[in-house]
């Protein structure tokens, strides 16, 4: 008799714990936060040839995919090319970007030795890679001149 009384009141618990709860609160659509400014990495660009460099908190080269990150303007004759850098959370966003940035270009070629991607963005060349968490680019130049100048950027960043 008390083993059925036992059974039978933990049963009626578990019911009642399965009902629906009529008086609680509708649940409230979760707000995205908004992402942190980039932080300023112009120290990480090389300071030959350097015009500009500035941290852009929005699309980064308008592009709506990219988040904002810094970029920096390089003159050195009549050739003019951009670096950019922008961090990420970890090294698989990093490659989620380049991936995305990758769709983004006319004719991308791979560039196996560095993991990269060389085609047009807007008519303009681009060597986009990654090293580590951070994405990295190169933009303005044909890429047997980019490689060495996306080295050197890349041994620039940690």
């Amino acid at each position: 008799m008390r083993a059925s009384a036992i059974v039978i009141l933990s049963m009626s618990l578990w019911l009642a714990g399965c009902t629906p709860d009529h008086g609680s609160a509708p649940a409230t659509a979760v707000k995205k936060a908004a992402p942190p400014p980039p932080s300023d990495e112009t120290r990480r660009f090389p300071a030959a040839h350097l015009v500009e460099a500035k941290v852009v908190e929005g699309h980064l080269l308008d592009h709506a995919f990219l988040p904002g990150g810094n970029i920096a303007h390089y003159k050195q004759g009549q050739r003019e090319y951009d670096l950019i850098l922008i961090r990420t959370g970890s090294p698989t966003s990093a490659a989620l970007l380049l991936l995305d940035y990758q769709k983004k270009l006319e004719k991308p070629e791979v560039v196996a030795h560095f993991g990269g991607y060389f085609g047009k963005d807007r008519a303009r060349d681009a060597f986009i890679f990654t090293k580590g968490e951070t994405l990295c680019g190169v933009l303005g130049m044909k890429l047997a001149e980019a490689d060495p100048v996306g080295r050197e950027l890349a041994a620039r960043v940690p």
